[in-house]
């Protein structure tokens, strides 16, 4: 038998099995029959089923040995075993572009950005407004100006609700948020309401993980002014029908922020195609530093959006007496940027770039399926979202093993992943749960390792 990277499968009492098929030792749940079709879930469905509806060609071969090679931190040993990261939802490893990129910046390059006459200044500066090309590139944007540097996906949705949100939300306005959304696509909002009496209403959950879309429906109206959609749950890894859900809120004249940060690392993203008026994400999500992230927006829209942050870099001129503001972005951008960190997420995307994305999130696809086959042949165990089409992430429990006790279990054995709420305490809450232990992949993850997780659970229930 083959596993998705190309070995074989199977460890001491975990059997093996096809991943390529739904027959085997771990039959493929039919919730998850969407992600081995080759069906695109991440765009419209006119643009996934166009120019025809004919089925897709087979996947591209994925070499991820060669992407490995790239990460250095898969390399080493962790409690005298080697390491299996599968903590990818909190953050993702970098490559060796992306720490030389960032070492380079400090060792060689060190400048402040914009306005500076000497060479270092116009180098870092290059590098820097390449960076956000690079961003508009992934976002597939060609407004460079739609694209505004933030600390990562919290401080861009907060940036939205304190300078979007005050001008333009009133007492019985209505925040529509998903039951499915990371805290901070949802505490913002709370906070804003507070401030300017509005509510926010949430959107149910069914129980494999989707939004419910009849109840979605129902809640638009004429109060509704923004809707907040996750694109990918961190923790139930469910991709909601953004673009279709985001048709609906125009309608009723409703503006709408998608949260990326579990997306972009997994699949396409093109705004032009889900007509979302923000789209924010996390460089550390996708390969890059920390402390750096992007907030797209529409341009009639931040154009229409006060300042956030006054300082420096966001103005043009100014006086006691009066001061006027720089263009998009930079007028949404107060202050010195965290310049070492969009070079390395120039780098992270540049990597990203160099990657064949059909074939990664077709390898992505068939080992989210593997793991769900390997993990639901666990005795006792209780996986959480089963949404078709999903991406890897894997939160489950394991009758009669505490999260965090269990998570302690496979560190000793080399094994990283999350236990907790994961920051989405809602959407534990509605499946009757404060906890749970979460194992998330990524493009460079293997089937290996897929059975090394399923072997330490096998012999934490004592099998």
């Amino acid at each position: 038998m083959t596993t998705p990277d190309g070995h074989g499968g199977g460890t001491a009492g975990f059997p093996a099995a096809d991943p390529f098929s739904s027959a085997g030792a771990f039959p493929l749940p039919s919730t998850l029959s969407h992600a081995v079709t080759g069906a695109r879930y991440w765009l419209p469905p006119q643009a996934a089923l166009a120019p025809s509806a004919a089925p897709a060609p087979p996947p591209v071969a994925f070499d991820v040995e060669a992407v490995r090679r790239e990460f250095p931190q898969l390399h080493r040993e962790v409690n005298g075993r080697p390491l299996v990261w599968l903590d990818n939802g909190a953050t993702t490893l970098k490559p060796r572009q992306v720490t030389e990129a960032v070492g380079e910046h400090y060792a060689r390059d060190t400048s402040n950005v914009h306005r500076g006459a000497h060479a270092l200044a116009r180098q870092a500066t290059q590098v820097y407004e390449e960076g956000r090309e690079e961003a508009a590139k992934l976002l597939r944007t060609r407004d460079t100006g739609e694209v505004v540097f933030v600390r990562g996906t919290t401080e861009a949705v907060n940036l939205v609700a304190q300078s979007w949100g005050r001008a333009n939300l009133g007492v019985g306005d209505e925040i529509l948020v998903s039951t499915a959304e990371h805290h901070s696509n949802l505490v913002p909002w709370q906070l804003i309401a507070a401030e300017r009496r509005a509510r926010v209403v949430p959107i149910p959950l069914l129980p494999d993980g989707r939004l419910d879309q009849d109840a979605y429906r129902d809640l638009l109206g004429n109060k509704t002014r923004l809707v907040a959609l996750t694109h990918a749950s961190n923790t139930l890894g469910t991709v909601p029908p953004v673009a279709e859900m985001t048709a609906l809120a125009h309608r009723w004249g409703a503006r709408v922020l998608v949260d990326g940060a579990q997306a972009v690392c997994h699949f396409p993203v093109d705004v032009t195609e889900l007509d979302a008026d923000f789209y924010a994400f996390s460089g550390h999500k996708v390969f890059a530093p920390t402390g750096i992230g992007v907030l797209y927006g529409k341009r009639e829209v931040l154009e229409a959006m006060p300042p956030w942050q006054g300082g420096g870099n966001m103005i043009d001129s100014v006086s006691f007496g009066r001061t006027s503001y720089a263009p998009l972005p930079h007028r949404l951008e107060a202050g010195t940027g965290h310049i070492a960190g969009v070079a390395g997420l120039r780098a992270a995307l540049r990597y990203l770039g160099s990657l064949d994305r059909e074939a990664a999130t077709a390898y992505e696809e068939r080992l989210t399926a593997y793991a769900t086959r390997a993990l639901s042949a666990v005795p006792g165990i209780r996986l959480l979202g089963t949404a078709p089409g999903k991406i890897g992430v894997l939160t489950f429990l394991v009758a009669g093993a505490d999260p965090m006790e269990l998570a302690g279990l496979l560190d000793r054995q080399g094994i990283a992943v999350r236990a907790g709420h994961h920051c989405a305490q809602p959407a534990l809450a509605a499946y009757g749960v404060t906890s749970a232990v979460r194992a998330s992949l990524a493009v460079y993850n293997t089937a290996r390792e897929v059975d090394a997780l399923a072997s330490a659970l096998y012999e934490a229930v004592g099998v």
